[in-house]
């Protein structure tokens, strides 16, 4: 189910609204609509949500609204749906990182999949801002054994070059691994090579 998936819908067009977050609500997902950006921001929801934005509106525009939303760091994916636009306007919102360009009358199924893309990013945005902040909890020597194993020293070596013990060398990667969530050595490296990259 589709519940704890939240769709906020911005729209000046009530029919719009109500379409959509009639169709959606029998996906499952759980609808939020609203008249204007103004609206939306005046009571925005506090938790992460696929934003289906009109282009156009009367007051603040859809693009006005995500380059707003962007500035403030909110967990928000924006799918556009507009009756015209030029590639300016698209270029412009897909530079700000818009999830897609929908036409009206949206078709359904192009809708749907937009939005399960907006959730994906959701997801993994979350996942890299725990690991983010997994990361900043490691000591400098946590980081330092780290980066030694995962450029394939042994404890041995890894002890050598940090001038500490193997034993010692294997307690704070034992430390790394956990405060990571890391299971395995070969996701360790993994998250090492991300986190550089």
């Amino acid at each position: 189910m589709n519940e704890s998936r939240l769709v906020c819908i911005v729209d000046d067009d009530a029919s719009v609204r109500d379409s959509l977050s009639i169709m959606l609500g029998l996906k499952g997902f759980d609808c939020r609509t609203y008249e204007s950006s103004e609206a939306f921001l005046s009571a925005a929801p506090d938790k992460p949500c696929c934003l289906v934005l009109d282009l156009n509106m009367a007051g603040m525009s859809g693009l006005d609204l995500q380059e707003k939303l962007g500035g403030l760091h909110r967990p928000v994916e924006v799918i556009f749906l507009t009756a015209f636009a030029d590639v300016d306007v698209m270029r412009r919102a897909f530079l700000n990182q818009a999830v897609d360009f929908l036409e009206k009358p949206v078709v359904m199924s192009m809708l749907l999949d937009a939005i399960e893309r907006a959730f994906e990013r959701l997801k993994s945005n979350a996942v890299a801002t725990v690991r983010t902040q997994s990361f900043e909890t490691l000591t400098p020597r946590e980081r330092e054994v780290m980066t030694a194993i995962a450029q394939g020293m042994t404890h041995r070596e890894a002890g050598v070059l940090l001038g500490i013990s193997p034993r010692t060398v294997e307690v704070h990667k034992g430390r790394v691994m956990e405060k990571l969530g890391a299971k395995t050595l070969a996701e360790l490296v993994r998250m090492s090579i991300e986190r550089i990259n």
